[in-house]
C-alpha cells in the first residue's frame, strides 16, 4: 500500500481488547459510512466502551445463548463481540432499550453486505458483519461519545 493509506496498520489477524469499563457500555448507535479507500462501522455507547474481541468468523454463524443459526449475507463474516455491553438499561426497572435502531441491515457500501446483532446475553453484546471479501480491518475506539469504530479496507 502507499505511504498515505489510511488503514496502513490493517490486517485480518484478530483484535482483542479487555474491557476496563466499571459499568455496562450501554449501544445507542450503530451506522456505517463508505470512506476513500475503506468502510466504517461504529457502534456508539453512552457512557463507555467496553472490551471488545474482532475476528473473522466460519459459518454457521450462530446467535448468543439459543444458538440457533442465523443467517449472515456476503462472502465472510466478521465478528465484534462487546463485554460488558448490553443494547438495554438493565439498571431501570423497564431494563428499556438504549439503542432501538435495525438489528439487521444493508449498510449500502462496497464492502459490508450486511450487519446483523446475534446476542445481547450475559453482558455480551454482538454484531456480525457479513463482507463482500476477506478485508484487512483496523480498530479504535474514540471519545466524546464513546466509540468503538471498525474500519475495513476496500481498495
Amino acid at each position: 500500500m502507499s505511504a498515505n493509506d489510511p488503514l496502513e496498520q490493517a490486517s485480518t489477524d484478530p483484535v482483542v481488547v479487555s474491557g476496563i469499563n466499571a459499568e455496562t457500555a450501554l449501544l445507542t448507535d450503530v451506522r456505517a459510512a463508505r470512506h476513500e479507500g475503506f468502510d466504517r462501522v461504529v457502534f456508539e455507547f453512552r457512557n463507555d466502551v467496553p472490551g471488545y474481541d474482532v475476528r473473522y468468523i466460519a459459518r454457521p454463524v450462530t446467535a448468543d445463548g439459543s444458538g440457533a443459526e442465523v443467517e449472515v449475507t456476503g462472502s465472510d463474516v466478521l465478528q465484534i463481540r462487546m463485554e460488558s455491553a448490553l443494547d438495554a438499561d438493565l439498571t431501570k426497572e423497564t431494563a428499556p432499550r438504549t439503542y432501538t435502531g435495525p438489528t439487521r441491515f444493508d449498510p449500502d457500501t462496497p464492502q459490508l453486505a450486511e450487519l446483523v446483532r446475534i446476542g445481547g446475553f450475559e453482558g455480551v453484546l454482538t454484531w456480525v458483519a457479513g463482507t463482500r471479501e476477506r478485508a484487512a480491518f483496523r480498530v479504535e475506539t474514540l471519545d466524546s461519545p464513546p466509540r468503538l469504530v471498525i474500519d475495513l479496507r476496500t481498495a
